[in-house]
């Protein structure tokens, strides 16, 4: 076996998805920075969930806009409904997995939030009852998904906004998740701070 023909392919295959994604994400993702900057400039929040490296997603996202992302600012209102364990493990054994992430969106979600909502088969049930709460609360939907969006493809409203990665593969979704998660982030520094 080659590995190093292996990682190349690997190096490749990401890069190639990354590009065929452009034309069919790029007004997409654009709109998805106009409506998550508006929200916050508006005292609104973004919540972000998802499971397993999607998780790990909505996590980075948080951190980036609490924190920062390349350049320094005020902190923005973004919460992981990913990492309170107590939450998380009381909600799943008193109701079941599949509401972990919509008792949150039910208790924290205003009108006016954003839901950002990151599954790579667009099949998670718990994104997808995370979605439906969020409907629930009059927020708005930014939904991160690949092999044709799945159930949450069909589940968004013409107000949400879905960023569809057009690959079926698992590794390659992922990859490009990252990237529009870093798209997002430096779009809504962009747009608050100006452009660097």
């Amino acid at each position: 076996m080659d590995l190093i023909a292996r990682v190349a392919k690997h190096f490749e295959d990401s890069a190639q998805t990354k590009l065929a994604a452009i034309d069919a994400l790029a007004a997409p993702i654009a709109a998805a920075v106009e409506t998550m900057t508006q929200s916050l400039l508006n005292g609104g929040k973004i919540l972000a969930c998802g499971n397993g490296g999607s998780a790990g997603d909505a996590q980075h996202f948080a951190a980036e806009l609490v924190g920062r992302f390349e350049r320094e600012r005020q902190e923005l209102a973004a919460i992981a409904l990913t990492v309170d364990s107590s939450i998380l493990t009381a909600v799943g054994n008193d109701y079941g997995f599949a509401h972990v992430f919509s008792k949150q969106v039910r208790a924290l979600g205003h009108p006016g939030d954003v839901l950002l909502a990151i599954s790579t088969s667009g099949n998670s049930g718990n994104v997808i009852e995370a979605i439906k709460a969020a409907h629930e609360h009059d927020m708005q939907i930014i939904a991160l998904t690949g092999r044709g969006g799945g159930q949450i493809g069909e589940l968004l409203r013409d107000a949400d906004i879905h960023l569809c990665v057009p690959a079926d593969r698992t590794a390659r979704i992922q990859e490009t998740h990252l990237l529009i998660v870093h798209c997002l982030c430096d779009g809504i520094d962009a747009l608050l701070l100006g452009a660097d």
